[in-house]
């Protein structure tokens, strides 16, 4: 209970436990018999993000002390923090699998992420892009508004790239170049999603 910051809650019913309580306390259960090979089915789902980093902190201690934790997840970039290998899943078939430098590293290149005013200027962008032969494996709608994301292999495709947008009258809000992330990996692997 200590070691899952449970010690308040022991005299409590478990059915009052918050959700990221009661993994909490799934987890703890799990691990009561110390077993060798430990299988955890999402298990940072509708958690907190504090209580996901003290999950990921109890999984690393559990691999430092030699059990073999099998994770799936769809948080990309808990996989990237906590696994050895990621084994890629699509339509029940394995689609990528590796260690994550090597499924970022395989990927190649960098990712330019274009950042626009307009859903119309996004859908331009990535025509754009598709015509230059530039993998563009997903648009976002985060927090900071419409943008692109395409493989690059080095910068020589950006000014032809630059001059095109430029041309066809886009306004670019923001740009970035960086190294793939998973998220990027398994979009490019899977065929960009649904």
């Amino acid at each position: 209970l200590d070691e899952f910051d449970l010690e308040e809650a022991r005299n409590r019913r478990v059915g009052t436990y918050s959700g990221g309580m009661r993994r909490r306390l799934d987890l703890a259960a799990s691990l009561v018999g110390r077993p060798k090979v430990l299988f955890l089915d999402e298990p940072t789902t509708g958690l907190d993000p504090a209580s996901r980093k003290a999950l990921w902190s109890v999984v690393r201690s559990l691999v430092a002390d030699e059990t073999t934790v099998l994770l799936t997840t769809q948080y990309l970039e808990e996989a990237d923090r906590l696994a050895d290998v990621i084994t890629m899943i699509d339509h029940d078939r394995v689609a990528a699998e590796g260690t994550p430098a090597q499924l970022k590293t395989d990927r190649g290149g960098q990712m330019l992420e274009i950042a626009v005013t307009s859903d119309g200027e996004r859908r331009e962008v990535q025509e754009i892009m598709a015509r230059l032969g530039l993998a563009v494996p997903a648009s976002a709608e985060p927090d900071g508004g419409p943008r692109v994301r395409a493989a690059i292999d080095g910068f020589g495709s950006l000014p032809q790239l630059f001059g095109e947008i430029h041309r066809a009258g886009v306004a670019v809000a923001g740009m970035s170049v960086e190294a793939p992330s998973l998220d990027d990996v398994f979009l490019s692997v899977t065929g960009g999603g649904r």
